[in-house]
């Protein structure tokens, strides 16, 4: 990695209309839900005062509907990058946990107990995902040396990508940090040399008025 500290503001997607049903999505390109599109403008007027010097995402629709407001607000070009998509899910994608407990239980058994080296039958080990992500977040740093860009990816990437960053081990990811919730902003400072600091987690941006999130 390159020597030099930017704040890495990590944003997943907002609420999708799978959630509800909490089906895995990977690289199916899932359209956010009403409450995601919400929280996206939840996530601009954050964007707005956040002195922001750029905005990257995963080039799926419900990233970039999560970052199009953001880079808007912030006066800035949204720039998508193929290596943020989310893991590859393999047969799961698409499927509830309930589903693949009836269709493959030995290989569903086996990833949540390691959930970054057991994929799911065809799906993308931990470190794969880390190889193909871990490069944009170098170049991001190169581009904008102690500067503040926000991220906006997927939950098992940006938890993969976060254990790299912090020295945790990936098999932990599922542990360590159970769920990034909808447009909250996660921010680390990576260090020239040893792990990242991680400055903050699931910071909900700022409601409207009404009080809506």
């Amino acid at each position: 990695m390159v020597g030099t500290v930017t704040e890495l503001v990590l944003a997943r997607h907002g609420e999708t209309r799978w959630h509800a049903e909490n089906r895995y999505a990977g690289r199916s390109d899932v359209e956010l839900a009403p409450g995601g599109y919400r929280q996206a403008e939840a996530l601009a007027r954050w964007a707005a005062g956040a002195g922001l010097d750029a905005v990257v995402t995963s080039p799926l629709q419900r990233a970039v509907h999560t970052a199009t407001p953001a880079a808007r607000a912030a006066g800035l070009p949204l720039h998508t990058d193929p290596r943020l998509v989310e893991v590859d899910f393999g047969e799961g994608d698409g499927h509830t946990r309930e589903e693949m407990e009836t269709l493959f239980p030995d290989a569903l058994a086996a990833f949540l107990a390691k959930p970054a080296s057991s994929p799911l039958p065809g799906g993308e080990t931990g470190p794969d995902a880390v190889e193909r992500a871990l490069p944009v977040v170098d170049e991001v740093r190169a581009a904008h040396p102690d500067g503040r860009v926000l991220v906006v990816a997927h939950q098992t990437l940006l938890r993969l990508l976060l254990c790299q960053l912090l020295g945790i081990p990936l098999d932990h990811y599922r542990a360590v940090f159970p769920r990034l919730e909808g447009a909250a902003r996660t921010v680390v400072r990576p260090a020239p040399q040893g792990p990242a600091a991680l400055v903050a987690l699931n910071v909900p941006s700022p409601a409207e008025p009404d009080g809506r999130a």
